[in-house]
């Protein structure tokens, strides 16, 4: 298998992610392309349920100028065990990264979902969570297999799990809250299997706090990580605490942000502060709330200024 077309494998230095080649610095921006978490294997298949085209892919790394796209996926369809076979599932994701490669991107793999039929309580609103709080055992058998898939491929990029949390109330699978030490403890052999098949792999962790806290995530002895956090409006402000003094050490990335129409000036503040200490990010989403593309493909508001903010982008 080859997908990755010229692109270079990535590495951390420093508090950089750098092409290994050089040690150029490159700094990693674009757009999470949601949908294959809950777009299903079966007739008419997983791209068409999530609406994912090569044209699509051509503008957010051709016309936005995205050099990564973030790709959720769910690990109950990409999980091959007794009686499933994930073939056209990962046929999927092999799209994705081919296209992204094509045009210059890297594709971060995120294991979104353990499954799309399991609830995980209730949000205030009401919508159902299938965001479970951590991993489970499965999951190191999936990056295991994926990295062996994988293996090679340097478009290939690594988030191991979605957002660590505290269970929400009403979760009837969980209890109790959900530590730094909680998270690293799944995290520590979920990195030991990709590591056994893909040494160089480069891999991003997220914080807890629904990947929003990054204190006391550094992991003693790991190399070649990315903390990776989640910025959205009701977090608060409290940036330097829980991300931004981190990047002085350590490769920090944002691997979600975004916001709707009343939420510009924060928006354009987030950038900045990303900006000013070369944090790399993803914006949310180009397919869901909050959305940064209209149904006619025309930039939201928020939309519009992520893809300035990408116009203006350099690698170094």
């Amino acid at each position: 298998m080859s997908l990755s077309h010229s692109l270079e494998p990535l590495r951390v230095s420093g508090n950089r992610i750098v092409r290994s080649s050089d040690q150029a610095p490159v700094l990693l921006r674009g757009v999470n392309r949601s949908g294959l978490e809950y777009g299903s294997p079966e007739s008419p298949g997983s791209l068409a349920k999530a609406g994912i085209t090569a044209e699509e892919i051509a503008a957010i790394a051709g016309e936005w100028g995205a050099n990564i796209i973030r790709l959720p996926f769910n690990q109950s369809w990409a999980l091959k065990r007794e009686a499933y076979d994930p073939a056209g599932y990962l046929k999927a994701l092999d799209f994705v990264i081919e296209c992204a490669a094509g045009h210059g991107a890297y594709t971060l793999l995120d294991l979104q979902w353990l499954d799309a039929v399991t609830p995980r309580g209730h949000f205030a609103d009401g919508s159902r969570n299938f965001i479970a709080p951590l991993p489970n055992d499965d999951s190191i058998e999936l990056w295991r297999q994926l990295a062996a898939r994988y293996a090679g491929e340097p478009a290939v990029l690594y988030d191991l799990f979605n957002e660590p949390h505290d269970p929400l109330p009403d979760d009837p699978l969980a209890s109790g809250l959900v530590t730094c030490d909680d998270w690293h403890a799944w995290a520590r052999p979920m990195i030991a299997a990709i590591r056994s098949v893909c040494a160089d792999a480069l891999i991003f962790i997220s914080g807890t706090n629904w990947g929003y806290d990054l204190t006391g995530c550094p992991l003693p002895g790991e190399t070649n990580l990315v903390y990776a956090t989640h910025v959205y409006p009701n977090k608060g402000d409290q940036w330097d605490q829980s991300f931004g003094n981190l990047a002085a050490t350590q490769p920090v990335f944002a691997a979600e942000w975004g916001g709707e129409d009343q939420d510009l000036e924060w928006g354009r503040r987030l950038a900045a502060y990303f900006e000013a200490r070369n944090i790399g990010w993803t914006a949310w989403s180009w397919s869901d709330w909050p959305r940064v593309t209209q149904v006619n493909g025309q930039p939201t508001p928020f939309g519009a200024l992520v893809k300035a903010a990408l116009s203006s982008r350099s690698d170094s």
